[in-house]
């Protein structure tokens, strides 16, 4: 891979990639190892390639002490970035909302689907096999995303049973799809 501005890498891996395929640390003026992914700290910042496997790896062998002597990292460190990515996708999918970008239940998803205006669909983890061969068959090609359960979907939306919800063509579907990767990658 030729190396560019938008390039960065992997402090344990030592591969290197688009920033976007990694997540940001900092090192806070007293040694303390925090997440960066808005990338607007200040301080010394590094990345580790977007995995639960790798950032556990980073903290097994404690690869954290390459960027500073006395650094420090809190003992619930991958729960703390779990719940950063998590909660970052679920308010993508709740910013969606708010812009009109999003429709939920099955009839509305269906519909939009047929009109061609879907850029994908989020289905709850625990759908129904009914409901989700149905939306499947609905879906054709339309990429269907499968990352949480109605509970964390009607939590983020402030609605209940949330099954099926469409994030419309535009500008704001790249923005969800994005943060919905980052979450979706961490866990693979």
């Amino acid at each position: 891979m030729k190396s560019n501005s938008q390039n960065r890498t992997c402090l344990v891996t030592g591969e290197e990639k688009n920033k976007e395929e990694l997540l940001r640390f900092c090192l806070t003026p007293d040694h303390q190892v925090i997440p960066d992914f808005k990338k607007k700290l200040p301080g010394k910042g590094f990345y580790l390639t977007n995995s639960r496997a790798v950032l556990e790896q980073a903290i097994k062998k404690n690869v954290f002490k390459k960027i500073g002597k006395n650094t420090q990292i809190d003992p619930n460190f991958g729960e703390i970035v779990e719940n950063i990515l998590k909660n970052r996708a679920l308010e993508a999918i709740n910013l969606a909302k708010k812009a009109g970008a999003l429709i939920t239940g099955f009839e509305k998803v269906r519909e939009n689907l047929h009109k061609g205006r879907v850029a994908f669909i989020v289905e709850a983890i625990d759908a129904g096999s009914d409901g989700h061969a149905k939306i499947r068959a609905a879906a054709g090609n339309t990429e269907i995303l499968t990352l949480f359960e109605v509970e964390e979907l009607d939590k983020a939306l402030n609605r209940t049973n949330t099954v099926h919800a469409a994030v419309l063509k535009g500008g704001m579907a790249e923005m969800v799809r994005s943060q919905l990767r980052k979450w979706q990658n961490f866990n693979s």
